[in-house]
């Protein structure tokens, strides 16, 4: 008898087991694995509040629904700026009909020569749904400070001919305007649209 009951002990307790490591794996299957760096809960990044090239002040909470992808740079910037931005046009192609709920914002860091005129325009050479925002002076130092970037003026040959060094990662916000990632210059298209994809309800 004694005998009986430490097999049927042993099997409840296997059976205990196997249901406990079957939740663990479901558990697991549902959790999101990114390339990009989680930074799910950040105390930073939370609010945008720029006038973009329409001169429309734009916040975040006009892109419900959109995954939102916010990066730093200027127009006269040589390698990042146009580089980031034809890779979200990559990314929007990889989507494919969930492309139209990706929104780019691309926020100059020298609102000094980069006009609404000029930032439409450069926008317009990439994807005309992409955003520029453009803040004020005071605002730039305040949205730099809220998203830990970095920007410097670094003088040129003439006064007008000075460069900007600029933070170059970008920062990815979920369809409820949550900042989720922050993706690093030149990740690479499939990577980020694979990222992407995780963070659009079917």
């Amino acid at each position: 008898m004694n005998s009986i009951r430490r097999l049927l002990n042993a099997l409840l307790a296997l059976a205990a087991t196997s249901l406990l490591l079957g939740s663990l794996a479901a558990c697991g299957e549902q959790k999101a694995v990114f390339s990009s760096i989680d930074i799910t809960g950040a105390d930073y990044g939370k609010t945008v509040a720029l006038a973009d090239h329409n001169g429309q002040v734009r916040h975040l909470s006009d892109f419900a629904g959109k995954v939102v992808v916010v990066f730093f740079g200027y127009t006269q910037c040589p390698d990042v700026c146009p580089t980031t931005l034809a890779e979200l046009v990559e990314v929007k192609k990889l989507l494919g009909k969930d492309g139209d709920r990706l929104q780019a914002l691309f926020v100059t860091v020298d609102p000094e020569r980069d006009t609404p005129e000029l930032l439409k325009a450069y926008m317009a050479n990439f994807d005309a749904s992409f955003l520029a925002l453009r803040p004020t002076p005071g605002e730039l130092e305040a949205v730099a400070k809220e998203f830990k970037i970095y920007y410097k003026k670094v003088a040129g040959a003439s006064t007008s001919s000075y460069t900007m060094d600029h933070s170059a990662g970008s920062y990815v916000y979920d369809t409820q305007g949550q900042l989720r990632l922050f993706t690093r210059y030149n990740s690479g298209a499939p990577l980020l649209a694979a990222d992407i994809a995780q963070l659009m309800p079917k």
